[in-house]
C-alpha cells in the first residue's frame, strides 16, 4: 500500500497557491472536488470542503535535512512560523523535542497546522 495523505480547504486557490508556489508542491490534478499534489512520491489531497474548524494539533509534517534553512527560505516566501508558550522555541520557532529531533510549525491559508522536522 501507498499512502496518500488528505487536508480539507473553504478556498481552493489560495490552498491551490500555497501548496503549488511557496512549499513548491507538484500540483498534479485539479477537479471540482479538490486538488492533488506530489510531495516527495506521495499525493497530498487537498479537498474543497463546504466547513472548516482547524484541528489545536498538528495534521501533516515534512522531514527536512536542514529545518534552519528551510524556516528562512519559507519566511522569505511570507510563511511564518508558529510560536507557543508551553515550548521553548528559539527565534526561528524551533523547539527541541526531548530526543533531539527539532520541529516547527506553520499554518496554511486555512488554519490546519503543518509542520517541519529534523
Amino acid at each position: 500500500m501507498k499512502l496518500k495523505a488528505f487536508i480539507p480547504t473553504v478556498n481552493p486557490e489560495k490552498a491551490k497557491s500555497f501548496y503549488k508556489d511557496k512549499l513548491g508542491l507538484k500540483l498534479i490534478s485539479e477537479d471540482k472536488f479538490g486538488l492533488e499534489f506530489d510531495s516527495s512520491g506521495v499525493i497530498l489531497r487537498i479537498n474543497t470542503v463546504i466547513e472548516l474548524k482547524p484541528q489545536l494539533f498538528t495534521i501533516l509534517g515534512w522531514d527536512v535535512d536542514d529545518i534552519a534553512l528551510t524556516i528562512r527560505l519559507f519566511n522569505k516566501k511570507g510563511i511564518l512560523f508558529e510560536k507557543y508558550d508551553t515550548l521553548e522555541q528559539d527565534d526561528l520557532g524551533i523547539w527541541t523535542a526531548p530526543g533531539g529531533t527539532r520541529v516547527a510549525w506553520f499554518k496554511d491559508p486555512d488554519g490546519n497546522i503543518l509542520s517541519l522536522s529534523e
